[in-house]
């Protein structure tokens, strides 16, 4: 509808140029009086006063007027029809839009919170046989892939990923058009510019810019590589962990770091960001927490968890689903587990469980929920009650200064007491804090995986150095661990040691002969599926290393990380040792706290990623400078091979996560 008292047949810019030229009018005060057989006439903004409605005589001014129409109505032809810019019209919007090749207009960054993504709209045309090529820097990494019919359709176009930030990015794309029953095939080729990325400001001296990489290693087979890295700023954003998460009592959100995700090629450039920010919110205690666990699906997409929300998106950042944690659970972090079975499985907390001694608390990681995909609780695994929570041979012998997520370098070494950790069960302190009991941080669970050989978990303690598996029944069918310290039901699923003649391996206070040695305050413990039946498990574990032996060494420098691989024989209730890396890499790599060791098929190869690789390394202390020795290691190894096919260092980075991402399985499907 045009404006009171403007032309309906002129569009905005003609209407703009009329009201600019028109001859100026007499003041308007309101409704005019009524006009013989005319009724009450509005006077509004742009309306002729009563004297020049009515003055039919005053030829000059309407000689004027009619002029000045006319070259306003030329001009708003003009303007309307060229192509840099788009209006309305009577009959509603006008679909118009800047276009550099055969079809629509490009879009940057289409759902606000992917900025180094595009859609390149299809302008009403039907695409088929559509290939996008990423052109790359000189010396860069190509990102290509071929797009289905489901994705053009689900972005109204071609979804094109991988740009450069900061950078003109030149994207080559091939298609076939069809429009009333004819086809055309067509190679475009589109510049365009992305913004920087950016992350929020810690307000410490030590933050850089995302991701300082420096490439040491990359075999020619691996070279297509793109890995997403899971991370967090080094130091707590002020705007996050205000809260008091105390009903009734404990909880974990106060851990809000904000994230940093991203995905970079193997040349160390980023070709994906992440805008948390545009997501969660740090001072909403509902939409807080740090991004983890992150996961891609089948379709593609990817999938994680923070505070208590669980997400999925896909990689041009539309969003699929971002959920509430069902009520009866609270604080997510770590693991999210799309299971063969088509439901999720994540780590979370019990919002509200009743102690032996009558005390409702707050649980903390120790609560495994499976959730269908309509966001119903299928089932849950409430380990506090299949496990022992008093177990504490391992909670007595973490460095309290690297407990997780506790970072406190100025307590390296330190450990807890049995009176302490009497003292803290006979007072009412619960919450995120290290100890024994419901309502503590006893478990420390940091990843869950589902077996469907035989309908059960896998999950890592990491405040038990175990790996342990649980039936549908919630009876436990192994333990992975020292046999030191388990109840008397308990230690009869301990595994037992045996090397690769089926020998059994001696082991005793925490310690085994020969190369077999248990996992420690490990990350993640991952079934192998291609490798493994129901038989057997090929089992992958990040082994962090802390406590290792059921001690700290005499000498820091002494501690160090392992990827490690075990096979583990279900029935004999067996389990043999059959590769490690990261012994012989010594404390350089040692990563106290997080990190991931994962299979990939595609190239029948580990990555391990030395997360924490220096965060409590020489360069360590009570000030803030710290931080700045934090150097991780993402490396990638060829099955059985231990010197790297990949190794990429990441400088000044506080990492938690990082695994191949598919181009092919997230455009093609």
């Amino acid at each position: 509808m045009a404006a009171e008292g403007g032309n309906p047949s002129l569009g905005g810019a003609g209407r703009r140029f009329y009201n600019f030229l028109r001859v100026p009018k007499a003041p308007c005060t309101g409704l005019r009086k009524p006009h013989p057989g005319r009724g009450v006439r509005h006077c509004g903004r742009f309306a002729r006063t009563a004297l020049e409605s009515e003055n039919a005589g005053n030829q000059t001014e309407r000689k004027m007027q009619k002029s000045i129409l006319a070259a306003a109505t030329s001009l708003a032809i003009l303007v309307v029809s060229a192509p840099t810019l788009a209006s309305g019209g009577p009959s509603g919007p006008h679909v118009g839009y800047p276009v550099q090749g055969h079809i629509g207009e490009v879009i940057v960054n289409p759902y606000k919170v992917a900025p180094l993504t595009a859609v390149i709209r299809d302008g009403g045309y039907e695409l088929s046989d559509v290939t996008v090529r990423i052109v790359p820097k000189a010396k860069g990494q190509e990102i290509k892939y071929k797009v289905s019919r489901t994705e053009l359709k689900t972005h109204a176009g071609v979804p094109v990923f991988g740009l450069y930030p900061d950078w003109q990015n030149t994207v080559e794309v091939s298609y076939t058009r069809t429009h009333q029953g004819k086809s055309e095939k067509f190679t475009d080729t589109y510049r365009f510019y992305t913004p920087g990325v950016y992350t929020l400001s810690t307000g410490m001296p030590n933050q850089t810019r995302p991701f300082d990489v420096k490439v040491k290693k990359v075999d020619k087979e691996f070279q297509d590589r793109l890995y997403l890295i899971n991370s967090q700023l080094q130091s707590t954003v002020p705007l996050g962990s205000r809260f008091t998460w105390n009903n009734p009592s404990g909880g974990a959100v106060e851990w809000a770091f904000n994230s940093n995700i991203g995905i970079i090629d193997t040349t160390g450039e980023i070709r994906w960001w992440l805008l948390d920010q545009e997501i969660g919110d740090t001072e909403n205690p509902w939409k807080s927490g740090y991004f983890m666990g992150f996961q891609q699906t089948e379709d593609g997409a990817l999938t994680w968890g923070y505070g208590q929300n669980y997400a999925k998106y896909d990689l041009i950042g539309r969003k699929i689903f971002d959920r509430r944690l069902p009520a009866g659970y609270s604080d997510y972090s770590h693991s999210f587990d799309n299971a063969q079975n088509g439901h999720s499985f994540l780590r979370v907390g019990s919002s509200d469980y009743r102690r032996p001694d009558g005390k409702r608390v707050h649980t903390v990681r120790d609560v495994i929920v499976e959730i269908d995909r309509d966001g119903r609780v299928v089932d849950d695994w409430r380990l506090m009650d299949i496990l022992d929570p008093y177990r504490d041979n391992v909670i007595k012998t973490l460095d309290q200064g690297a407990v997780c997520l506790n970072i406190d370098a100025s307590k390296s070494g330190q450990t807890l007491s049995a009176e302490e950790l009497a003292k803290q069960e006979a007072s009412d302190k619960f919450g995120d804090i290290t100890g024994v009991g419901a309502g503590r941080n006893w478990a420390h669970v940091n990843s869950v995986d589902y077996d469907p050989s035989d309908d059960s978990i896998i999950i890592s303690s990491r405040h038990q150095s175990a790996c342990v598996k649980i039936g549908r029944d919630k009876e436990v069918k192994w333990i992975l661990a020292a046999p030191d310290g388990w109840n008397k039901e308990l230690a009869a699923k301990v595994l037992k040691p045996i090397d690769k003649n089926g020998k059994p391996i001696k082991c005793e206070d925490g310690k085994c002969e020969g190369d077999f040695d248990w996992t420690w305050t490990q990350h993640t413990a991952f079934r192998i599926d291609s490798k493994s039946d129901e038989n057997t498990v090929i089992l992958s574990v990040f082994d962090n290393g802390d406590g290792r032996g059921l001690e700290q060494p005499p000498i820091p420098s002494m501690k160090y990380t392992r990827g490690v691989i075990y096979k583990i024989n279900q029935k004999n209730m067996t389990v043999q040792q059959l590769w490690e890396v990261g012994k012989e890499l010594g404390n350089e790599y040692f990563s106290p706290v997080t990190g991931i060791t994962q299979y990939q098929a595609d190239k029948n190869s580990m990555v391990v990623f030395y997360s924490t690789a220096g965060l409590l390394g020489p360069s360590a202390g009570k000030d803030a400078s710290r931080e700045e020795s934090s150097h991780p290691y993402l490396c990638e190894y060829r099955w059985g091979e231990t010197k790297p096919a990949v190794e990429l260092q990441f400088n000044k980075l506080f990492g938690y996560q990082a695994m191949p991402i598919s181009v092919e399985k997230a455009f093609t499907h």
